[in-house]
């Protein structure tokens, strides 16, 4: 009994060191986004009336099944990414199905989201439902987010580093997979966490890690076993 015990306990470690991300670069190695992004637009700025008017419109949409959509997207995880993406991709995503593609997005992404963390600290924007004080979407998410900058939007980077990645894998597939990744950031305006220069911000964000990633020989031997082990399940 005590046997089979340890070995559960063993395998079960195993498995939480497995789905650990391993990001390919520190966020100093990454591209800082203050350096090469504007500032988030201020209150009395042109730039900010769009914001508002986005805001609007998404406020809008919340009723709708669109909205619906837009409540599912506030997850922030792979598990989200392959529910999105692998209707697209003709593959189920997952730690199972796909073990070297998900392995490849755990750590991509997690190397992504350090090209957020210095813009995010420095602005420390407040999210729109702040500024209007107004309920989201998701409310249990916005005690939480309310101690995380806006600019640029995490989520955003998350869904748009994802879709790069698949293009690489399905490069037939991209313009389905490219939607929605768009999509999955434009959620988070019409769940009133994110302004649409956010948002906007985050996707130039997520090219840059992108370019970054494939200086990465880790990033790149990964990618290709993603690539082959792709082909072998769309067969």
């Amino acid at each position: 009994m005590k046997k089979t015990v340890f070995i559960l306990f063993v395998l079960a470690s195993v498995t939480l060191m497995a789905q650990k991300p391993h990001p390919y670069f520190s966020v100093e190695d990454m591209p800082d986004a203050t350096r090469y992004l504007p500032t988030p637009p201020d209150s009395n700025e042109m730039r900010f009336a769009y914001d508002t008017a986005q805001y609007r419109w998404g406020k809008s949409l919340r009723a709708t099944p669109r909205g619906e959509k837009a409540r599912l997207d506030a997850e922030y995880s792979i598990r989200r990414m392959a529910v999105i993406f692998s209707p697209v991709m003709g593959v189920e995503i997952s730690e199972t199905n796909t073990p070297q593609l998900w392995k490849l997005l755990t750590d991509a992404n997690k190397t992504a989201d350090y090209g957020c963390k210095i813009a995010k600290n420095k602005y420390m924007r407040r999210r729109p439902y702040m500024f209007f004080d107004e309920p989201t979407l998701v409310p249990e998410d916005e005690e939480e987010l309310r101690h995380n900058g806006s600019y640029p939007s995490g989520h955003t980077t998350l869904g748009w580093t994802t879709a790069l990645i698949l293009c690489e894998i399905n490069p037939q597939a991209e313009n389905a997979i490219l939607k929605e990744g768009f999509e999955y950031g434009q959620s988070r305006v019409i769940a009133g966490y994110h302004w649409q220069s956010d948002v906007d911000a985050a996707r130039l964000v997520a090219a840059a890690a992108f370019a970054r990633l494939h200086t990465s020989k880790a990033y790149l031997k990964q990618l290709k076993k993603a690539q082959k082990e792709f082909k072998k399940k769309k067969k």
